[in-house]
């Protein structure tokens, strides 16, 4: 069941990626004040979704799953790595589609918004994370700092999230709900952005175990490197 739905998973993460290019650019309709603008709802919402919660939640878990003696190993050291990377790419994509859509929204590609501010520092705090993984040799000390890392990284996700509550920002809030008021979004366009969460979950959950299998081919051909250097250096003193 595990292999089959690995088989599947890129294929199906294609097709509703697909799906969701061909319904939000060819069938759903213009926004009433945005028009064509509004398409970057099918892009924007999912890929701040992923980068906030998705990613880091799986880095959250995989983490505290390594600092917990019972739990701990370079499995969950590997998903929580994995994760952060995607992650990254996520929140730059996050970072991007905001601009876009805020340069004829707001007039500026980029403003010292509360909500944009704290998502910049969210990346550049996951590109410390990464940074810190390549600058420390010992797996078992770059897992555990790099896990403690992550927890406090993470403390910044709620600060996005509440960003637009907290502060008066020009970031608009909720898209979808707001407290009183219902569902903002409706009909075709509703489903389109459903539908969008749900392809970039699965484009997400794709690189995650891609990358993951790519930490597990290079940790297994350290190991092997390692044996055969140990192996070679106690042939070296036998013949001495």
């Amino acid at each position: 069941m595990k292999k089959l739905a690995a088989q599947i998973l890129g294929p199906t993460a294609l097709v509703t990626t697909a799906l969701t290019v061909y319904l939000g650019i060819w069938v759903t309709p213009q926004d009433v004040v945005q028009g064509n603008l509004a398409r970057m709802l099918y892009i924007h919402p999912a890929a701040a979704w992923i980068a906030l919660y998705v990613g880091f939640g799986t880095a959250i878990i995989a983490s505290l799953m390594y600092l917990w003696p019972r739990t701990r190993s370079t499995a969950a050291d590997h998903v929580a790595a994995s994760a952060m990377e995607v992650t990254l790419v996520f929140t730059i994509l996050t970072l991007i589609t905001g601009s876009l859509w805020g340069r004829p929204a707001w007039g500026v590609w980029w403003v010292w918004d509360a909500r944009l501010t704290s998502t910049a520092v969210l990346a550049v705090l996951v590109a410390g994370y990464l940074a810190l993984r390549r600058a420390i040799d010992d797996p078992e000390l770059r897992a555990r700092r790099s896990a403690v890392l992550a927890l406090v990284a993470a403390i910044n996700v709620p600060v996005v999230h509440f960003a637009v509550v907290w502060w008066k920002t020009l970031h608009q809030g909720a898209t979808i709900l707001t407290p009183g008021s219902g569902i903002l979004v409706h009909g075709i366009m509703a489903w389109t952005m459903l539908l969008s969460f749900i392809a970039f979950t699965l484009v997400y959950a794709w690189m995650v175990r891609e990358r993951y299998r790519i930490a597990i081919r290079q940790q297994t051909r350290d190991d092997r490197e390692l044996a055969h250097a140990v192996s070679a250096r106690h042939s070296e003193g036998g013949a001495a």
